[in-house]
């Protein structure tokens, strides 16, 4: 299998295609944790409301149903073959609204599964219900599943209540929605906020371990593992959510490198006692060679040496800093096309009464080497 993209510092791989072939190719029992948010089979023609307007819920032919007993028969097909590359302790969790998450659960339980819990998350803001026939839909329903019965799965008990609070964390999760920096690349019209899949990997996997997220759609499964220095591989068809998931791969690994970089200085040790990013708490990997990259496949031949490889650009941005006359620093930032649209964007701020002294225009290019 050929990677669409690959960074093996990082030990994060990203594949096109159907995932059902994809975990056929994989070794068995390699991966520690898969989070999957499957089609959720809601693009049945109705409508919804988003951002004031009403709009069609239907969001690809990936997600029209085939029926029920065809629906149920995806499910145990990419379940079985998901079960089949879990560690012996591994564990899954699969997110869904009612349209499906029933079949979810049935087909666990077939497939010999250990349900271990089912979390409600709910939406704080949802949006309204148009037809004024049924309640508001404000929840998501995650089944949290081991292996099979006999796993030991991990679980983080203590890291889950010191951030509750110190009590027990329940199965009712509060978190907003996707912010608007986790969609500056692009919409995905199922797409899952990083705090939910930070919560869900720190709860069941540890450092060094491998995620898997069979169904990838904008990436977030990535952004969240790269963060918490998981290693991670996932799938996706569609091309589009490939590419928007790729823009913001790409955009957090280069952030991670830039910033190692100013941080430990051109010059400073990597086992510097005053490095300003200790190697337990960064999420930059390649700092750290104590955990082997996972091994769930046999390794390709390296490209032949001394090609030059092709070059797309996968992300382009241009901001402007303000920066204040009486108060020497960054007072407003925005990311805007003109200065024009930047100024425009100050004066609608909070920060307006600032005196500035200069405006700092960034442009950032960056190109993915293939």
């Amino acid at each position: 299998m050929s990677p669409f993209f690959e960074d093996r510092a990082r030990h994060i791989e990203i594949f096109q295609g159907d995932c059902i072939e994809i975990l056929a190719a994989m070794r068995a029992e390699s991966v520690d944790l898969i989070f999957a948010d499957p089609p959720y089979f809601l693009s049945n023609g109705g409508i919804t409301c988003h951002a004031g307007r009403m709009v069609s819920v239907n969001k690809g032919a990936w997600d029209r149903s085939q029926g029920a007993e065809a629906n149920h028969e995806f499910n145990r097909r990419w379940l079985a073959a998901a079960q089949r590359v879990l560690k012996p302790n591994g564990s899954i969790w699969v997110s869904g609204t009612a349209h499906v998450i029933h079949s979810v659960g049935f087909a666990m339980q077939q497939l010999g599964f250990k349900l271990l819990n089912d979390i409600q998350w709910v939406k704080p803001n949802p949006p309204p219900n148009l037809s004024c026939r049924y309640f508001t839909h404000s929840t998501e329903t995650i089944i949290w599943a081991a292996k099979n019965k006999k796993s030991r799965h991990t679980f983080n008990y203590a890291l889950m209540k010191q951030a509750n609070a110190g009590k027990q964390m329940k199965s009712v999760w509060t978190i907003p929605p996707p912010e608007s920096w986790e969609k500056k690349f692009g919409k995905h019209p199922a797409q899952k906020p990083v705090a939910l899949i930070e919560r869900i990997l720190l709860a069941s996997s540890s450092e060094g371990d491998l995620v898997l997220d069979p169904f990838m759609g904008s990436g977030t499964t990535l952004v969240a593992a790269l963060r918490l220095r998981r290693f991670a591989i996932c799938f996706e068809q569609d091309g589009a959510h490939l590419e928007l998931a790729l823009s913001r791969i790409v955009a957090e690994l280069v952030v991670v490198q830039i910033g190692t970089v100013v941080l430990r200085g051109e010059n400073s040790s990597k086992n510097d006692q005053n490095d300003l990013d200790p190697r337990t708490h960064s999420v930059d990997r390649s700092i750290s060679r104590e955990r082997q990259a996972p091994d769930w496949r046999i390794p390709e031949n390296d490209s032949m040496p001394g090609a030059i490889p092709q070059t797309k650009l996968v992300h382009k941005e241009r901001n402007f800093f303000f920066v204040g006359n009486d108060r020497r620093e960054i007072v407003f930032t925005t990311s805007a096309a003109s200065l024009e649209d930047a100024w425009l964007r100050f004066h609608a701020s909070p920060r307006s009464a600032i005196s500035i002294l200069f405006v700092i225009k960034t442009e950032t290019d960056i190109y993915l080497a293939q």
